[in-house]
Parts: structure tokens; C-alpha cells; sequence
């Protein structure tokens, strides 16, 4: 079917609702509506971008752990078989 060819047109009779799923980015606090003329027109305002926070962390200084050398490792294991 060609789009030219295709023509929609609502019609109702009585209460019309309709329901839209708001994005995430839209600011609910501040929407505003009007409709005039048969048009409604709603206007959904970006809401502001959440910016990172920097979060100082401190730490206590560590002493070095003392990794034991491969020879110690070895004479431990031949302790052990024997």
C-alpha cells in the first residue's frame, strides 16, 4: 500500500482516553497540556541530567605482606613428604 494512498482519521463517539508511557528523561513535575481548535498539544520537558558525584575514600596505609620465596615454598613441601 502506498503512503499516499492511506489516509487515517479517528472517530469517536462519547469518553475517549488514550495513554502514553513516559520515557525515563521526562520531567513529570512539569508537563503541561492545552487543546484548542480539536488539538491537543502536551509539552514534556526534559528533566536535568543527573552528574556524577565524586566520593573521596580514604584508607588506611597497609603494610606490605612479605610473599614467601619460592626455595621457602619448596623446603616446606619437602618437610611435609618427609
Amino acid at each position: 500500500m502506498k503512503e499516499e494512498d492511506y489516509y487515517c482519521c479517528e472517530r469517536s463517539y462519547g469518553s475517549f482516553f488514550r495513554s502514553i508511557a513516559l520515557p525515563s528523561t521526562v520531567d513529570a513535575k512539569q508537563i503541561e497540556a492545552s487543546y484548542d481548535d480539536g488539538v491537543l498539544e502536551v509539552m514534556l520537558p526534559k528533566a536535568a541530567e543527573v552528574k556524577p558525584k565524586k566520593v573521596p575514600v580514604s584508607a588506611k596505609k597497609v603494610t606490605s605482606v612479605k610473599k614467601p620465596s619460592s626455595a621457602s615454598k619448596k623446603e616446606k613441601a619437602s618437610k611435609e613428604i618427609t
